[in-house]
């Protein structure tokens, strides 16, 4: 899944009224707002409290004057009809507005001194690597280049997931801005072609470093995962502390039933694991070796 919820709410358009007024362009009330509540949680397993409100008022507007409905209790209706007269791409859609993807280049750069470790001492060639929550890609491509300057590009392979279809055709382009955050002169160098003419002041990932990378959409939330051979390395960073406890707990089990045995999880600087200690241990800061 990509994809965290946005901190701070966005302001609900509003339009005047007559008398002058501001007023909401949509009707959106309480019962609509715990609806959504609950379709997000079934479908991404994402817990959306309270104070989101303003959120997913502006947030799915646009799906409603996309799809020409006036409010959200028949849009709702709508996504919900029993035949599905929606369509599984509105629903992709609702999830998609629902995330966002907060990333950058060698984000919690911790992480990624201590990948360059973890990989010479694992003996297997290729590696297995799976980085869940890719987001536009500035993380699987991270890992591409740690990989390629310890190993060389041939080392791994990696699977680079998320629930957000939009974010992922992004990441695929392997196109940024040229003064993108956490690149160094050298890395930029070495592992990116600089636009010129229209494209001046973009840079687009070396075909040798996409080459590393599969990126396909894949929701946690699935009951089946077909994912291949078992992993050594999995980045799932910044993702569960949108589970409640129960989901959290399925999310780990089945990522542990894909990691091979002393294989390594990264996560995000404030989840903690503490309790799911039958199926990893703490192995450094913020990163779990699979029991």
């Amino acid at each position: 899944m990509s994809a965290v919820l946005s901190s701070v709410p966005a302001a609900a358009p509003r339009v005047e009224s007559a008398n002058g007024a501001a007023e909401q362009e949509f009707s959106f009330g309480g019962a609509d707002f715990e609806r959504v509540r609950q379709l997000i949680y079934q479908r991404a397993g994402i817990s959306l409290h309270a104070g989101k409100q303003a959120m997913v008022y502006s947030r799915l507007s646009r799906r409603l004057r996309d799809t020409g409905y006036k409010s959200f209790s028949s849009y709702l209706q709508w996504l919900e009809h029993p035949n599905g007269a929606a369509g599984e791409e509105e629903w992709q859609e609702f999830v998609n507005c629902l995330t966002t993807n907060l990333t950058s280049f060698f984000r919690e750069e911790h992480h990624f001194i201590e990948l360059a470790r973890d990989l010479k001492v694992r003996t297997a060639r290729p590696l297995r690597i799976w980085c869940n929550a890719a987001s536009t890609g500035e993380e699987p491509y991270s890992i591409a280049i740690t990989v390629t300057e310890s190993l060389g590009a041939q080392a791994a392979t990696i699977f680079a997931s998320d629930i957000d279809t939009k974010v992922l055709a992004t990441a695929s382009r392997g196109v940024y801005a040229a003064d993108s955050r956490g690149l160094s002169a050298e890395r930029l160098k070495n592992h990116f072609l600089r636009g010129t003419g229209a494209n001046a002041g973009f840079i687009r990932v070396r075909p040798e470093l996409a080459k590393m990378i599969e990126f396909k959409s894949h929701n946690l939330m699935d009951a089946h995962w077909s994912l291949g051979d078992p992993f050594d390395i999995v980045f799932c960073r910044n993702v569960m502390i949108y589970f409640d406890g129960p989901t959290q707990r399925r999310v780990l089990e089945r990522i542990h039933r894909v990691m091979k045995p002393g294989s390594l999880l990264y996560v995000g600087h404030s989840e903690n694991f503490s309790e799911a200690r039958d199926l990893f241990h703490l192995r450094g800061k913020t990163i779990y070796q699979r029991v």
